[in-house]
């Protein structure tokens, strides 16, 4: 699914996972708010989630994720899995247009509403309209810089949002100590 607004962007980098996301909300080819919040924490901060996509479909899907959450507390995966199979079959579930990344110390997974729930094999994953400007920059990065996860994540989404025009310079992010 071609989602046309917004940006996430995850980066596991020396010791931290970082999950970032963009505060424009668009409709159509006006912006109608500039400061949402698309990056949430669950189950007690352990797990951070981001999304994008249409609000409304994503919210439905976080509060979907969290109850499968409450019935799979220590596997993320296993949670993930239960939901992008209940997206996928249910018939209004299947509707909905979003995508969800998902991290806790372990993990960082793309779901998807075709079933897909994917884990990057280097630990930099990018959703929206500016995801591939963000994972582009993201690596760069990486590779040629000192930076932790967490500044990697902004200055990448910062890059993003100069390109894309679904994306804005109102940049939330959000760290986890990952597990060594």
């Amino acid at each position: 699914m071609k989602v046309r607004s917004t940006t996430i962007l995850s980066v596991r980098h020396r010791g931290v996972v970082a999950l970032g996301g963009d505060g424009q909300v668009t409709l159509g080819d006006s912006i109608m708010k500039a400061d949402s919040n698309k990056i949430r924490r669950l189950l007690d901060g352990k797990v951070i989630t981001g999304f994008a996509g249409a609000t409304a479909d994503a919210f439905a899907l976080l509060e979907r994720f969290e109850a499968k959450l409450k019935d799979f507390p220590a596997n993320v995966p296993r949670a993930a899995t239960e939901l992008a199979k209940e997206w996928r079959t249910d018939r209004v579930l299947r509707r909905l247009e979003a995508l969800l990344v998902v991290v806790d110390v372990k993990h960082t997974l793309l779901v998807t509403g075709t079933g897909d729930v994917i884990q990057p094999t280097d630990g930099v994953l990018g959703i929206g309209s500016g995801g591939n400007y963000a994972v582009a920059a993201a690596r760069a990065l990486i590779a040629r810089s000192d930076l932790g996860a967490t500044e990697i994540v902004r200055t990448a989404m910062e890059i993003a949002a100069d390109i894309d025009v679904y994306t804005n310079h109102n940049i939330v992010v959000e760290e986890l100590a990952c597990e060594t």
